[in-house]
């Protein structure tokens, strides 16, 4: 859409299409610059149905489980629920050297962490355009995308949710009706160890519908973190844990 936070997408950009399979995932994508997550480098990624990129193994869960957590999986969640795009929607990505994306990106992380002037020499692109949820018996949909970028040095994540209108599959105990209630999605970062990771607040609670309006960078429904070091903006207000946003 235009004047969109979304960077552009769709098979007009070279993207591919994942499979319309419920809990389905990307083929795993050999990334041709290996990406560096919270000080550990991976070859490969899978971009998968429920709202999760993963490194190394592809996740299928679509009830989200609150960070951390430690079996060794390394993932951000974009907004990890129950996406089903068979009954609606497309899941897609491409990797992009295309100098236009990647001026664009250079220019916003560099707003963003005016200490690091970065210049963006790959990006992976994924985005869940208009997504239904498991169970819907309503046309709600979820629009939002996950762009990984690197300069070969620093290595960032950008976050956008550009339309959130549900939160939580039926099979999650949501309502069919409104795609709300049970178990809300999860927006964050997961080492796969016990210690290091990172929840958006709202994360699995209702207010999660509303991330269209919060940021970390002064852009409504924009997040973006340093994930090479793990390390984010401070959020304005200061952020609060987690035990505020029951």
């Amino acid at each position: 859409p235009t004047g969109s936070l979304l960077y552009p997408y769709g098979p007009d950009q070279g993207d591919k299409t994942n499979p319309k399979l419920d809990d389905g995932t990307s083929e795993a994508i050999a990334l041709s610059i290996p990406f560096t997550f919270y000080g550990k480098t991976h070859q490969t990624a899978f971009v998968n149905n429920n709202g999760v990129i993963s490194f190394d193994e592809p996740v299928r869960q679509y009830t989200p489980d609150p960070f951390p957590l430690a079996d060794g999986s390394p993932f951000v969640t974009p907004f990890w629920a129950d996406v089903d795009n068979v009954k609606g929607g497309d899941v897609f990505y491409r990797q992009s050297t295309d100098p236009a994306l990647l001026g664009d990106i250079s220019q916003h992380i560099t707003q963003y962490f005016p200490e690091s002037p970065f210049t963006a020499t790959w990006a992976l692109v994924a985005t869940w355009d208009r997504v239904a949820y498991w169970g819907s018996r309503s046309d709600k949909s979820n629009t939002f995308q996950a762009v990984l970028t690197t300069d070969s040095k620093m290595f960032y994540i950008i976050l956008n949710y550009w339309d959130i209108q549900w939160t939580t599959g039926a099979a999650s105990d949501g309502d069919a009706e409104t795609g709300l209630g049970g178990t809300p999605a999860h927006a964050g970062f997961n080492s796969g160890d016990d210690t290091n990771f990172y929840n958006i607040p709202g994360s699995q609670t209702n207010a999660i519908i509303n991330i269209t309006t919060t940021s970390n960078v002064k852009v409504p429904g924009r997040w973006v973190f340093r994930v090479d070091n793990f390390q984010a903006p401070d959020v304005d207000p200061p952020q609060m844990d987690n035990n505020c946003w029951l």
